[in-house]
């Protein structure tokens, strides 16, 4: 009886031994591959697909940047080992140092050693604070030096042995990198954007090399015209940790790319997307094997600026040509820098906007170092930040002030002595400038011939009737030593000469301060984009418009205006018809018999101009130009200032090839047609 229980034991365990091993054969040998196959496309993860962002138009929709698709180099933690993760890192540096491809890299200390601690921004005021506080965030001896300052984050980031230097510091700053973007398995780090096909097909075939990167096909910001209007456009990057804190509320990730200056920063929010996100299936490589579900990235809205690209490429173009021209002549052969403003007289559009030396955009990363170190200041928008003497060009604002205020009338003539000595026995005695260069005179002169003739003795009489303080209340009205409104950032207040002014610095204002004042000189110090839109102020009858850069915002479907850009008015400055009237006819006489007339004379429309000679406090004296036009219906006005030119004069075929392009496209019929009238 036992037996035949044993048997039925013995059968019953055969039985299930045998079942067992028919699923195991059929789970593994039969039908194992597929099984397999199965089984490494278990992981699942979200993946973001990024948004482009909107483009940025000129005012006739001609891009000025736009967008590429392009590849970035991702790292995915979940794939990585730990203890491979540095050796992973110089792999993927070495792979890109091959091709001549730049990554991200902010560690403020050299590349190579020995090494020294670099913030490029900081001023030497503060590079001490910085290297401190540095320090401190990673917990290192304030005391050390460079050198072992990078062995001190060896130990902080935990790097083993056996790395020559070089390559220590290549891997600190991507693992400095990876901690400032807070790299882990829910956040990639994107390790390079805009990579080269060599890189991608470097890592792609090699693949099991590089466990753990992915490449991403992404939007890829662009400028199709190069350099031009790199100031006003400015440039994007990858976010920073303390950009990240302040947007992290908006949706924005670590890896994300924003605007950092420009228009690319002033409009962030409106060019912006929104990303979408794809559900994928990955297999143990980290292989997409299928998309599992998928959200629509949506494109961000795009800009139309106020800028004529055909004329800031005209007026960019004859900045550097007429700069380089300088420097071959020996009274302005320092001449090294510029800015250039082209204003709509009617709306304060800015149409066009210059500053010379400029710089990449596309390459602005690689170029940091050198743009930092670079003495003409490459990045530094003189346009909009650059403060100057204004020299003559401000006498306009003079004799407007003198004969709204009755001092003068339009035709009063006021005989030029050479030497003005009203203030002879506190000895101060100023000389008209034809008297220290000839010793002769202008003699009599009425307004407009001492506009047309820049005649200091002229102004430094109705600048003294006038007095400081009426003078200030017309550089105010004018908007000389005021904010133009204009939307990007960095723009400079500027000074306006003044007894309120001096009193700010515990400084006596003198009575001959007031003549020089009246003239452009004193403590004057104004943009050229303040300039400009002093002109405009003045040819439009007195009119004084926020400038602006931003004409239109819209939906990326161009469905609706997404915001409110309508010009608008800071000041109206009512003159009376004889005061425009004597300041138009010199500003005329300037370009048709005066100090602009060998640019100007015989022009195929008659122009409207003032030359000025700021001097500076060593080196060649700035040249600075102004000008209008077409001078009976005046639509543009110019401003111009060249550091070192010598002369107002030397700088003025500037405005007469903007003036040449902007009446080659507004002239039908030999009749000037209004420019926002006119689609190109």
């Amino acid at each position: 009886m036992m037996n035949s229980r044993y048997k039925i034991l013995s059968f019953v365990i055969l039985a299930m031994t045998l079942s067992i091993f028919m699923r195991l054969f059929s789970l593994q040998v039969v039908k194992g591959e597929n099984y397999k196959q199965q089984s490494e496309k278990r992981l699942m993860r979200s993946v973001p697909v990024k948004a482009p962002r909107g483009e940025i138009l000129d005012r006739y929709g001609r891009p000025l940047v736009s967008n590429r698709m392009g590849f970035s180099v991702v790292f995915q933690n979940e794939y990585i080992k730990k203890e491979n993760l540095d050796n992973l890192i110089l792999n993927t540096i070495n792979v890109f140092n091959e091709n001549g491809q730049s990554y991200f890299d902010t560690l403020p200390i050299t590349t190579t050693y020995p090494f020294e601690f670099n913030f490029l921004d900081a001023t030497p005021e503060q590079l001490n604070d910085k290297i401190n506080s540095f320090k401190a965030s990673k917990k290192i001896d304030l005391s050390l030096d460079g050198n072992n300052t990078v062995l001190a984050l060896k130990a902080y980031y935990k790097i083993s042995d056996g790395y020559t230097n070089d390559q220590l510091r290549s891997i600190i700053g991507v693992r400095y990198e990876m901690e400032n973007r807070r790299f882990g398995n829910s956040v990639p780090y994107t390790f390079a954007t805009d990579v080269k096909i060599e890189v991608v097909s470097k890592l792609r075939e090699q693949h099991f090399d590089f466990v753990g990167t992915d490449i991403m096909v992404e939007p890829i910001r662009q400028n199709p015209n190069g350099t031009i209007g790199a100031h006003i456009l400015g440039r994007v990057g990858i976010i920073y940790a303390e950009e990240y804190e302040k947007l992290k509320s908006q949706n924005y990730g670590m890896n994300d790319i924003i605007g950092k200056d420009g228009i690319e920063k002033i409009l962030e929010k409106y060019l912006k997307g929104k990303d979408g996100v794809s559900s994928i299936e990955q297999n143990i490589d980290g292989k997409m094997t299928r998309i599992l579900d998928s959200q629509e990235a949506v494109p961000g809205n795009y800009a139309m600026l106020t800028i004529d690209l055909r004329l800031q490429q005209t007026l960019e173009k004859s900045l550097e040509s007429n700069i380089k021209r300088l420097q071959t002549l020996p009274k302005s052969k320092d001449a090294s820098a510029g800015s250039a403003v082209v204003i709509d007289v009617n709306s304060g559009e800015i149409l066009a906007m210059a500053s010379y030396p400029t710089f990449d955009p596309a390459t602005f990363n690689d170029d940091y170092k050198n743009l930092v170190k670079d003495k003409t200041k490459p990045m530094w928008n003189r346009a909009i930040s650059g403060q100057y003497a204004p020299g003559s060009t401000f006498k306009i604002l003079t004799a407007i002030a003198a004969l709204e205020e009755n001092v003068t009338t339009p035709s009063e003539a006021i005989y030029d002595e050479g030497v003005y000595k009203f203030y002879e026995k506190s000895g101060y005695a100023p000389v008209c400038w034809i008297w220290a260069e000839t010793g002769h005179t202008h003699g009599n002169q009425n307004c407009s011939q001492a506009i047309e003739n820049s005649c200091n003795y002229y102004f430094y009489e109705v600048g003294r009737r006038l007095g400081i303080d009426a003078l200030a209340k017309y550089g105010e009205r004018f908007g000389l030593g005021q904010y133009t409104g204009i939307e990007l950032s960095g723009e400079a207040k500027g000074i306006f000469a003044s007894a309120q002014y001096r009193k700010q610095l515990n400084k006596l204002w003198y009575p001959g301060d007031t003549l020089q004042a009246s003239i452009g000189q004193s403590d004057h110090l104004f943009t050229p984009i303040q300039l400009a839109n002093y002109v405009a102020t003045v040819v439009n009858g007195g009119k004084r418009y926020k400038t602006h850069l931003i004409r239109d915002v819209k939906s990326y479907d161009s469905t609706e205006s997404v915001d409110d850009f309508t010009p608008k008015v800071l000041d109206d400055t009512k003159m009376k018809p004889e005061t425009y009237k004597a300041v138009m006819d010199g500003m005329r006489k300037v370009s048709e018999t005066g100090t602009a007339s060998n640019v100007f004379a015989n022009y195929k429309v008659s122009v409207g101009g003032k030359t000025g000679t700021a001097s500076v406090s060593s080196g060649t004296a700035n040249g600075v130009f102004v000008a209008f036009a077409p001078f009976d219906n005046p639509q543009i006005a110019i401003a111009i200032v060249v550091e070192h030119a010598g002369s107002g004069n030397s700088i003025a075929p500037i405005a007469r090839d903007v003036f040449d392009e902007y009446l080659t496209v507004n002239s039908v019929d030999d009749t000037i047609v209004p420019y926002n009238q006119l689609m190109r």
